[in-house]
């Protein structure tokens, strides 16, 4: 990639689709770097300048840059100071997609199609956890979730564990046992060494074909599983709810609504052949399952971001005549 021009263009009171438009029209290069006034500084606190369109300069906070990076799939480096009221931003351009949003015909070189995922895969690169936007939804999703001791949690598409090692880190963390299930083998032994508590079991399995002696459990977990190519997830919900849950239960649904480019998490679902973020798959699904969800008794909240996260709580016992009914 190049780097930044030596000058950069500075930019006072000028309407933000001013700057979209240089933007747009020079990343073509890689980088772009331009001026700002300092978010730092703040509405009013910019030394001898008036502030508000048309009056010297005009304040927007860091968060706003955030965004307007995000929409252009690139990448916000660290502002640089440059004097007392602007700040140097270099947008980079990220690179091509992470290889498992290929729909899972096109398999990493060198890799099985079942370790795609795997220990060796690009998708271990990405530590969801380690993200603010990733972190707080989820912590706050279980810290909505009342479990009783010695609560048993299934984890749908484990992975090695991430989701899970949350539980540790809230208030009082609860008592409760794992069984997580994937088809990444290398991805398994490491959830094993995570968690090597003899109570927890990490079984090597297809989504669509679950092991009858799973049992019945007080919270299911998948996050951007359901989704995957090959995963009937309609199929496998209505065992979820007709054979896997307790009569008192949680279900919480991650659906993912960003893809990683370059390493960088980039906001809103997509499909192929479309540059913008298309929400319309992504309600789709999720009227269905608020839908089938209500029908049988639950309750539902839904919050996240990057990963919309659906909160499903059933409270009473008497479910049966609904769980015997077929999906719509």
């Amino acid at each position: 990639m190049s780097s930044p021009a030596e000058s950069s263009l500075r930019f006072h009171d000028e309407p933000l689709i001013a700057i979209v438009r240089h933007l747009q029209g020079a990343l073509g290069a890689g980088r772009v770097r331009i001026e700002v006034p300092d978010p730092d500084l703040g509405r009013g606190h910019y030394p001898g300048e008036r502030v508000g369109p048309g009056q010297g300069i005009v304040h927007r906070p860091l968060r706003s840059w955030c965004d307007l990076a995000d929409g252009l799939s690139c990448r916000l480096l660290t502002p640089r100071p440059v004097d007392g009221t602007h700040v140097a931003l270099t947008f980079e351009r990220l690179g091509s997609e992470a290889s498992w949003h290929a729909g899972g015909e096109e398999a990493e070189e060198g890799l099985e199609p079942r370790e795609r995922y795997g220990t060796a895969s690009e998708f271990a690169r990405v530590h969801k956890l380690e993200d603010a936007g990733f972190l707080l939804p989820w912590l706050e999703a279980l810290g909505r979730i009342h479990l009783p001791p010695g609560a048993r949690v299934l984890d749908l598409g484990v992975n090695r564990g991430d989701e899970l090692a949350a539980f540790a880190w809230l208030e009082g963390a609860p008592d409760v046992s794992f069984v997580g299930v994937d088809h990444g083998a290398s991805a398994l032994e490491e959830a094993r060494a995570r968690f090597p508590d003899a109570r927890h079991r990490f079984v090597l399995a297809d989504l669509n074909a679950l092991p009858d002696d799973l049992g019945r459990f007080s919270l299911v977990v998948s996050v951007g599983t359901l989704q995957s190519p090959g995963v009937d997830d309609h199929a496998l919900l209505r065992r979820l709810v007709q054979q896997h849950l307790e009569p008192r239960a949680t279900l919480l649904l991650g659906f993912p609504n960003s893809r990683f480019r370059d390493g960088e998490v980039v906001y809103g679902a997509r499909v192929r052949n479309l540059r913008e973020p298309d929400l319309s798959l992504l309600v789709k699904d999720l009227s269905f399952y608020r839908r089938y969800l209500h029908q049988h008794g639950f309750r539902t909240f839904l919050g996240g971001k990057y990963d919309l996260l659906l909160t499903a709580v059933r409270g009473g016992a008497s479910q049966g005549r609904a769980d015997r009914e077929d999906l719509d």
